[in-house]
C-alpha cells in the first residue's frame, strides 16, 4: 500500500511539473489539416467513403462515426489516410468509444503513423513489422499480470515483431493504466508529437468536458519518419468489443513565430492542374445549361432571376389577403342571410297586425280586451325583435365596409401599418356589437308575457315563404354568429402559426 500512495505521489508530481512546463513555455501554432481529419455529423459520402481516408476489413463508416470493428468475434478493421503527412511537428486529437457486453473485452484499438498502410494483420487489425510508432490501446490480459486495459507508446523500425504474449510491455516506450471501456462519454486522446517529444494525454470519459485532459506517458528524443500515414484500427479475439471512432482531428504544429506556408503553395503542381481543370469543366458545363435553358425559356432571357420567385414579404400580404378574403364572403353571405331573414319577419309582424285588427272588428267590447292586449304584446315584441335585427344588419354592413377599406389600404401602401391594425380593432368592436344584440334578442324573447290562457290560432301563412317562428330564428341567428366567430378565431391562429415559418 505504501508502495502504490508513493508511486500516486510521483505520477501527481510528474503531472504538474509537465504542465508548470507547458504553462511557462510558449504554445506552438497549431493550423487544422483537414485532408489528414474526419468528424461527424456528415463523416462519409453517399457511397460509404471517407473523404481523404480509405478503410479496410470489418470497418464500417456512418455519418457520425466509424465502426472500427462490431462487437462479434475475429474481427479487423482500419482506417487510413490516402496521402502522406509531410510536416515535423504535429498533434492528432482522437475521440473514440469501446463498449461491450461483458467485464472484460478484446483485443483493443491502435493509433498509427507509419510509412506504410498497414491495411490489414495481426497487430490490433494492422500489419507487423511497421515502420514508425503505434499508440495502443489494450483492453484483454494477455500475461494475466492483471496490468490491463492499458495504454502503450511502441516504436519500430520495420524490423521488430510485436510482443503479444507479453501485451507488448518489453517494446513499450511509455504505458500507463487506463480503463476507457464503457465510459458514460466518448474518451479522447491527444497524441503530441513537437521537437521530437511525444507526449500522450487522456480524457478518461467521466466528464463532458473536452479539455479535462490527463497525463498519460511522455517520450524524449523520439525520432520517426519524416513523412508517413495516419491510421486507426482494432481487432477482437474470444471477447469483443464495438470499436467506435467518432473523430480524427489533425493539427500542424509550428514553433511561435515561424510564419506557415498557405495550403495552397504545398499543394503539388499535378494536383493544382487537375483541380484547374475539373473546375473549368465545371464551368463550362454550367454555362452550357444556361444557355439551353435560356433558349427554352425565351420569355424569361433578361429577366433577374429574384423577378420569378415570391419573396417572403409577398407570400406574406398574399396569405393575409386571401385570409381577409374569405371572412370578407363569409360576412357577406350572413348579410345576406339576414336580409332574408328580416323580409320574413316583416311579413310574419305584417300577419299579425292584419289579424289583431280584423278579431277587434269582430269582437268588441270587454270580452275581446284581453286576447287584445296578449296580440298587442305580441306585436310588440316582434317590432322590438325586428328592430334589433336591423342593427344587427347594420353592424355587419358596417363590419364589411371596415374590410373593404382595410384591404383597399393593404393594396395600397402595404400592411402592417397604424391604420390597418386600427381597421381590424373596429371590426372587432362591431363583431362585439352583433354578439350584445344577439344576446338581447335573447333576453327579449324571455321576457314576453304569458299568454297560456290565450289560445290563438297561428292566422293562415302565405304561400311562400312559411311562417318563420321566433325560436327557430333565434336559434339560427346563434349558430350562425357561433359559427362565424368560430371561423374567425380559426383563421386567426392559421395565420399567426403561417407567420412563424416567415
Amino acid at each position: 500500500l505504501l508502495l502504490l500512495l508513493l508511486f500516486r505521489i510521483i505520477m501527481l508530481c510528474n503531472a504538474n511539473n509537465i504542465a508548470a512546463a507547458a504553462s511557462t513555455a510558449e504554445a506552438p501554432n497549431r493550423r487544422f489539416e483537414y485532408k489528414y481529419s474526419f468528424k461527424g455529423p456528415h463523416l462519409s459520402q453517399a457511397d460509404g467513403s471517407i473523404p481523404f481516408w480509405v478503410h479496410s476489413g470489418n470497418a464500417i463508416p456512418s455519418a457520425d462515426q466509424v465502426r472500427i470493428t462490431p462487437s462479434l468475434r475475429s474481427q479487423k478493421g482500419s482506417v487510413w489516410t490516402k496521402s502522406t503527412v509531410n510536416f515535423d511537428n504535429w498533434e492528432a486529437e482522437v475521440t473514440f468509444r469501446v463498449s461491450g457486453r461483458g467485464r472484460m473485452g478484446a483485443d483493443g484499438l491502435a493509433i498509427w503513423f507509419t510509412t506504410a498502410q498497414g491495411l490489414d494483420g495481426p497487430v490490433y487489425g494492422a500489419a507487423d513489422n511497421w515502420n514508425g510508432i503505434g499508440i495502443f490501446f489494450d483492453s484483454f490480459d494477455n500475461d494475466g499480470k492483471k496490468n490491463n486495459p492499458a495504454v502503450l507508446v511502441v516504436g519500430n523500425n520495420g524490423k521488430l515483431v510485436y510482443d503479444h504474449p507479453n501485451d507488448g510491455t518489453t517494446q513499450a516506450l511509455g504505458t500507463c493504466l487506463r480503463d476507457f471501456r464503457n465510459k458514460p462519454y466518448p474518451v479522447r486522446a491527444k497524441i503530441t508529437y513537437y521537437k521530437r517529444t511525444l507526449t500522450v494525454l487522456i480524457n478518461n470519459g467521466f466528464t463532458p468536458d473536452k479539455d479535462d485532459y490527463e497525463f498519460c506517458t511522455k517520450v524524449d528524443n523520439m525520432v520517426i519518419p519524416q513523412e508517413g500515414y495516419f491510421g486507426i484500427s482494432a481487432a477482437t479475439g474470444g471477447l469483443a468489443d464495438d470499436h467506435d471512432v467518432l473523430s480524427f482531428l489533425t493539427f500542424r504544429l509550428s514553433e511561435p513565430g515561424q510564419e506557415l506556408p498557405p495550403p495552397e503553395a504545398e499543394m503539388p503542381k499535378q494536383d493544382k492542374d487537375k483541380y484547374q481543370e475539373e473546375f473549368e469543366n465545371f464551368q463550362q458545363d454550367l454555362d452550357k445549361k444556361k444557355e439551353d435553358y435560356q433558349k427554352e425559356h425565351p420569355d424569361v432571357q433578361g429577366q433577374p432571376i429574384e423577378d420569378m420567385y415570391e419573396s417572403v414579404n409577398d407570400r406574406e400580404i398574399r396569405q393575409v389577403f386571401e385570409g381577409q378574403n374569405r371572412i370578407h364572403l363569409e360576412i357577406k353571405q350572413l348579410h345576406h342571410q339576414l336580409a332574408v331573414i328580416l323580409d320574413e319577419q316583416r311579413r310574419y309582424v305584417s300577419v299579425a297586425t292584419d289579424e289583431i285588427s280584423k278579431r277587434q272588428g269582430e269582437s268588441g267590447g270587454q270580452v275581446g280586451q284581453a286576447p287584445s292586449q296578449e296580440m298587442g304584446a305580441v306585436v310588440a315584441t316582434q317590432q322590438e325583435v325586428l328592430r334589433n335585427l336591423n342593427e344587427l344588419r347594420n353592424s355587419f354592413y358596417e363590419s364589411l365596409k371596415q374590410i373593404g377599406a382595410s384591404q383597399h389600404q393593404g393594396n395600397a401602401v402595404g400592411m402592417g401599418t397604424y391604420e390597418t391594425v386600427q381597421h381590424f380593432n373596429d371590426i372587432k368592436e362591431h363583431l362585439h356589437v352583433v354578439k350584445k344584440n344577439i344576446e338581447h334578442l335573447i333576453t327579449r324573447t324571455g321576457s314576453v308575457p304569458d299568454s297560456s290562457n290565450f289560445v290563438m290560432n297561428c292566422p293562415d301563412p302565405p304561400p311562400m315563404p312559411s311562417c318563420l317562428g321566433t325560436t327557430h330564428f333565434l336559434v339560427f341567428v346563434v349558430i350562425q354568429s357561433v359559427l362565424f366567430f368560430s371561423y374567425i378565431m380559426y383563421k386567426s391562429q392559421q395565420e399567426a402559426a403561417a407567420k412563424k415559418f416567415f
